[in-house]
């Protein structure tokens, strides 16, 4: 029998219907339930072979547990290793670097430091802040908000340098990203689920968070063009991001979508927030996910941070769409057996097959920027 893990916060309906759905999917041989955690033994045997985590980015001691269950080789949706070295304003560099379009945006130094930080602990910024070119590169009106934050806590709209001022000034020790605006006529949150499965839903950013007025059901909302890039961008993010479970938001311009946010990675799913449809779907759908990854065999971990911070994948890497996933399919059985039969009669004919061994290297780039601040 193997266990299944729901660690949350609040929410209620998603994570009884998805521990409904996966015992009854499960008949017995898979059992789903919530979490109860203590003192957690550093040596203690995994007690569960997944995890769904909805709530560790909130609770430091959820995300050390969470961590150390991935070290015994417990599967945890989503991979508590990068989540903890992610955000957003590095998600909008490689969203760019992708092809993938996103509004012009400036990384902003902190207004405040933790104590023990001096003047002499900042002599690499520089002062004073240039803010009018700063303005003069993003644009007005713009969005102020945390480089790694989310549930649009933080977020405040800017219309002029002096109204910039004053909400920065607010944002204490919080390291903020100044985003330009997107005058939207659509605006789509995109589910996404095994960096494969994809819902775009209508979304109306306007209206007060979990209200239960944000998402509307209109599968004709996107033309089918503009769905099909949608998808695309979403299955390019979330592969590059290697998250399993994520929601992507898009403001649409022109027939252009820019990618705004697509760092949730514990997206809202409750009932009375997102509406029966799409309830039922990401809850199905992360059922399927859970299914998947029981099934598939896994490699033992390796005792290394870039392991876990990128394990292996385990039988095809995820791609950015459905053709190209299924050019990478392995070879069905059939197919295999009569490359494995012409090999044996070619060697039966004393024909030596020559091979060569190519070897790749990967090269990354970083590039480094300067710090401003006040």
């Amino acid at each position: 029998m193997k266990k299944v893990g729901i660690l949350v916060g609040r929410e209620k309906t998603f994570p009884e219907a998805l521990i409904k759905n996966i015992n009854e999917r499960g008949n017995g041989e898979v059992v789903a339930e919530y979490l109860k955690l203590g003192g957690i033994k550093h040596d203690a045997p995994p007690a569960y072979d997944l995890v769904i985590d909805r709530i560790s980015h909130e609770v430091p001691f959820y995300r050390a547990t969470l961590k150390r269950m991935a070290l015994e080789g417990t599967v945890i949706v989503n991979n508590p290793f990068w989540w903890s070295a992610d955000d957003k304003f590095f998600n909008y560099s490689l969203a760019s670097k992708l092809g993938v379009v996103v509004p012009r945006t400036v990384l902003l130094p902190q207004k405040d430091y933790i104590q023990g930080i001096t003047s002499e602990s900042l002599r690499n910024l520089e002062f004073p802040l240039d803010w009018q070119a700063i303005v003069d590169y993003v644009g007005m009106p713009a969005f102020l908000k945390p480089f790694d934050g989310g549930g649009w806590k933080n977020v405040s709209k800017v219309n002029s340098l002096e109204e910039l001022w004053t909400e920065y000034d607010q944002t204490g020790t919080l390291c903020m990203t100044l985003q330009a605006a997107v005058d939207f006529e659509q605006f789509v949150r995109c589910y996404c689920v095994g960096q494969e499965e994809v819902m775009i839903m209508a979304y109306d950013p306007r209206k007060p968070y979990l209200s239960g007025e944000q998402y509307i059901h209109n599968p004709d909302y996107l033309s089918p063009n503009l769905a099909d890039r949608v998808t695309k961008d979403v299955r390019t993010l979330c592969s590059a991001l290697g998250y399993d479970l994520n929601t992507v938001e898009f403001a649409i311009k022109d027939g252009i979508p820019y990618a705004i946010d697509f760092m949730n990675p514990a997206p809202d799913a409750e009932l009375a927030s997102v509406g029966e449809f799409y309830h039922n779907w990401i809850t199905n759908a992360v059922t399927d996910l859970v299914c998947k990854r029981l099934s598939e065999q896994c490699e033992r971990p390796r005792y290394r941070w870039d392991a876990l911070l990128n394990p292996a994948p385990i039988k095809t890497e995820a791609v950015a769409s459905r053709t190209e996933q299924q050019s990478r399919t392995i070879v069905p059985n059939a197919e295999a057996k009569a490359a494995k039969a012409a090999t044996a009669a070619a060697e039966a004919n004393g024909v030596t097959d020559e091979r060569k061994s190519k070897t790749t290297s990967r090269s990354g780039t970083r590039k480094e920027g300067r710090s401003k601040t006040t």
